[in-house]
């Protein structure tokens, strides 16, 4: 009888132990996916510094970017700041310091930020790049569906919003934006 009642204990251990394990992975998940789409906090990069200048916080000082020595993923946050606050430009200079110009991330807010600043193709171009290098970066894929749709392609825009939906991305901001854009542009 105990070695019975010790091979359940240990059963549900380990069923236990998957569990957490999945719902930890789901978390992380949905915290990276949320992490990228939520507005970044505002840095002293946009609320302090001028001409295109980066806060870098080692320094305490704003410093241009290409003298900044930050790594890719400072550069991305540091546009993705510039990009929110409407500097588009400012991003599109940050993002082509990036080393790795073929991180999906970059070439996401390179589409973001040109479309924006009102270079449709360019950013479209940027968008499939991106997801070139990763078809299930459904962020690029979000962006864009909304980009179709400022060109009037609902169609389009649709096939993105099945694409985010088939790649389990439909609990996700990136999926309800899309939506939300869609059905302000849908006639009953």
């Amino acid at each position: 009888m105990g070695l019975k009642v010790s091979i359940k204990s240990s059963a549900i251990a380990t069923i236990a132990a998957g569990f957490l394990l999945a719902t930890s992975l789901q978390v992380l998940a949905a915290g990276s996916e949320s992490d990228e789409t939520a507005p970044p906090q505002k840095s002293k990069t946009t609320t302090e510094c001028t001409g295109g200048k980066v806060w870098d916080k080692d320094k305490k000082e704003c410093v241009k970017p290409n003298e900044s020595g930050f790594n890719d993923n400072q550069l991305f946050q540091a546009a993705r700041e510039f990009a929110y606050a409407g500097q588009y430009e400012n991003a599109i200079t940050v993002l082509k310091l990036a080393r790795n110009q073929n991180d999906p991330r970059i070439l996401n807010y390179l589409g973001y930020s040109n479309r924006k600043a009102g270079r449709m193709e360019l950013g479209m171009s940027y968008y499939r790049k991106a997801l070139q290098h990763d078809a299930n970066y459904i962020l690029a894929r979000s962006y864009m569906g909304q980009a179709l749709l400022e060109q009037g392609d609902v169609q389009g825009a649709r096939v993105q919003l099945v694409e985010i939906r088939d790649r389990g991305g439909e609990n996700t901001w990136a999926y309800r934006s899309l939506l939300q854009s869609l059905k302000g542009r849908v006639v009953y």
